[in-house]
């Protein structure tokens, strides 16, 4: 199990163990996520990458029990926020817990946004549903947290529909209205994927600053390393439905351990690298989870395979408070 980088007399605020999720289709039982663990503490901002299809968003749906929503089922292991389990909670207290304790701002605002709804009234609800507030006290809050992510004229954005915003905005009000209730959790699951540069980067400022004024944990969900280096203190990196390494950010950019992460961060562009040096890409293609290796996912395209990689998934190694998936590391 991959142990926090905090001091241990700090209770975690989320714990995930041995979790297990399956998606039902057609083709078969696909393995999304395969007995992951990890812990998140209050105040911190904690990274899951990996690339597409490794089982970040089906992590991020899970700790909010949206798995009857996209086809998913919890087969095993645990969930506890605040010292509550959340697989224990019934739709209902559930339904308390979203927005109230646990925010999350979805991938796509474009989609996630009800057109038909004016953005005001969308903000509201929450405020009405968790505060219980009345339909002036709602408005007054709504144009407060329009203007604390930051719109501009916040009354005239408060009447307008989705689609009279720009993208860069639409993506505010998302984190406006993931902030309703001033959750102690926040998922940013892709929060700037949609996004140019500029705005990520505006983005990116928003949530530092709320992170600081609110002390809201926040895991954020990404494929974008320069993200990751920008914003967060620790980084939990996915492949093939498993977390194989978990270390502070400075670890994983300077010290990798895995070769998956070696091969994220080989395939990146650097400013401290010749511009005619040639990336590397990874070799190969990423794994089927329909019928998941016995071994470690990686082995197929790992160039430090051994004869056990193929058939014996490898256990956590600890090197100083650094976790590793990898048979390498089984005699250090």
């Amino acid at each position: 199990m991959n142990l926090p980088l905090l001091p241990s007399s700090d209770a975690p605020l989320l714990v995930v163990h041995d979790l297990c999720v399956t998606f039902l289709t057609a083709f078969g039982h696909i393995s999304a996520i395969q007995g992951i663990n990890f812990n998140l503490y209050e105040g911190e901002t904690v990274a899951l990458v990996g690339e597409s299809g490794c089982g970040k968003s089906a992590t991020a749906h899970s700790l909010m029990r949206l798995h009857a929503t996209d086809g998913s089922v919890i087969e095993q292991g645990e969930i506890l926020f605040d010292g509550q389990s959340l697989l224990k909670q019934s739709g209902r207290s559930m339904r308390q817990i979203r927005g109230q304790k646990i925010g999350m701002i979805f991938q796509d605002p474009s989609s996630a946004l009800n057109p038909t709804m004016r953005i005001g009234q969308q903000i509201m609800e929450g405020l009405q549903h968790h505060q219980h507030l009345n339909h002036q006290q709602a408005k007054q809050q709504a144009i407060e947290l329009l203007r604390l992510v930051e719109i501009s004229q916040p009354e005239q954005r408060f009447k307008q529909y989705p689609h009279e915003l720009s993208g860069g905005m639409r993506q505010r009000v998302m984190i406006a209205i993931a902030l309703t209730c001033q959750p102690k959790l926040l998922i940013a699951d892709e929060p700037t994927t949609a996004l140019d540069v500029t705005v990520q980067a505006q983005i990116l400022d928003l949530l530092k600053s709320i992170q600081r004024q609110m002390r809201t944990t926040i895991l954020l969900i990404t494929h974008d390393l320069g993200i990751v280096a920008q914003l967060c203190d620790r980084v939990l990196v996915m492949y093939g439905g498993k977390i194989v390494e978990s270390g502070s950010a400075e670890q994983i950019f300077y010290r990798p351990l895995h070769p998956y992460t070696k091969g994220l961060l080989s395939s990146l562009p650097r400013l401290d690298q010749d511009r005619n040096a040639i990336l590397e890409p990874i070799p190969g293609s990423p794994p089927s989870l329909i019928k998941p290796s016995k071994g470690c996912a990686f082995s197929p395209r790992c160039r430090l395979t051994l004869p056990i990689c193929e058939n014996h998934c490898p256990p956590s190694y600890s090197m100083d408070t650094q976790y590793v998936h990898c048979w390498k590391y089984h005699k250090q």
